[in-house]
């Protein structure tokens, strides 16, 4: 019971981590223009509201509106499919693999994947029980309606980087915002590790404080680790897809999911430290 606990609670911290680099390094970015009591005063009373407001209170509200644990599981599953299709079809990144590449070339045809695999996924939940297919349908309209969000905030970002007209206040608010953003992936993917919310809640809580750290500590060197945003991708859809295939029943054990996050972490850090190590050569 104690090493299940342990590993489920290092699980969580670690996915929280990697799959908040990006939004540390925006907050970096944005962080600079930013006078020193601005910054202080986000990286101390934003720190409580990223945990004990947005991952303390997210869990216990999807919990709450859940109608079984398949509903919760097979919603946060289309939701992360989702975020990692995106990001493989859609977003510019720094490609790790050359099908990387590829398949950014082919991003025309996200739109047609993603309404086949939610077709069929809606298919398979009928036949099981309909109330899955609500969920799978609440998990898909979550992410449409953070991607739009998501979208909009790094043209914004790109526009507070230059700005020297907008307050301080205004950013600061922005930053909030885009913290609950981004908050809603580590929260969600939280559930393929348990459903526990007091662990969900430590997890989470210990990997947000990590990542405020990293974003005044050590930002300029997790930059230069330009792979760790498709571990975080690559992990978000391997936890989707577990969270989808459970809800339909199938089983796993608990260390599967930590498992999965810290192979894929190791993965793409060594292939980091890697170009880290060619470029100093060159």
């Amino acid at each position: 019971m104690i090493w299940t606990t342990a590993i489920t609670i290092f699980g969580l911290i670690l996915f929280e981590v990697i799959s908040s680099v990006d939004n540390a390094i925006v907050n970096a970015h944005v962080l600079k223009t930013l006078p020193e009591k601005y910054r202080k005063f986000f990286l101390t009373w934003g720190l409580l509201l990223a945990v004990f407001v947005i991952r303390g209170g997210l869990p216990f509200v999807l919990v709450g509106v859940a109608h079984s644990r398949d509903v919760l599981l097979i919603g946060g599953g289309m939701y992360l499919v989702l975020v990692f299709l995106g990001w493989l079809f859609l977003e510019e990144k720094k490609y790790a693999f050359f099908v990387e590449h590829f398949i950014h070339r082919q991003s025309v045809w996200f739109y047609a994947i993603t309404s086949i695999l939610f077709t069929g996924i809606i298919s398979i939940s009928l036949q099981i029980d309909p109330i899955l297919a609500l969920g799978a349908s609440i998990g898909s309209m979550a992410f449409f309606i953070t991607d739009g969000f998501r979208h909009n905030a790094e043209a914004k970002e790109r526009e507070l980087e230059k700005s020297t007209s907008m307050s301080a206040v205004s950013k600061l608010l922005y930053l909030e915002v885009l913290d609950a953003s981004f908050s809603i992936d580590g929260v969600v993917g939280a559930f393929a590790f348990t459903i526990s919310v007091p662990l969900i809640l430590l997890g989470n809580g210990i990997g947000a404080f990590l990542v405020r750290e990293i974003t005044i500590r050590g930002i300029n060197i997790v930059s230069k680790f330009a792979y760790l945003k498709n571990g975080a991708m690559y992990s978000i859809g391997m936890l989707g897809g577990l969270m989808v295939l459970e809800s339909f029943g199938k089983d796993y054990p608990f260390w599967l999911a930590p498992l999965n996050t810290a192979l894929l972490l190791a993965v793409f850090l060594y292939l980091s430290y890697r170009e880290v190590e060619e470029a100093k050569v060159k």
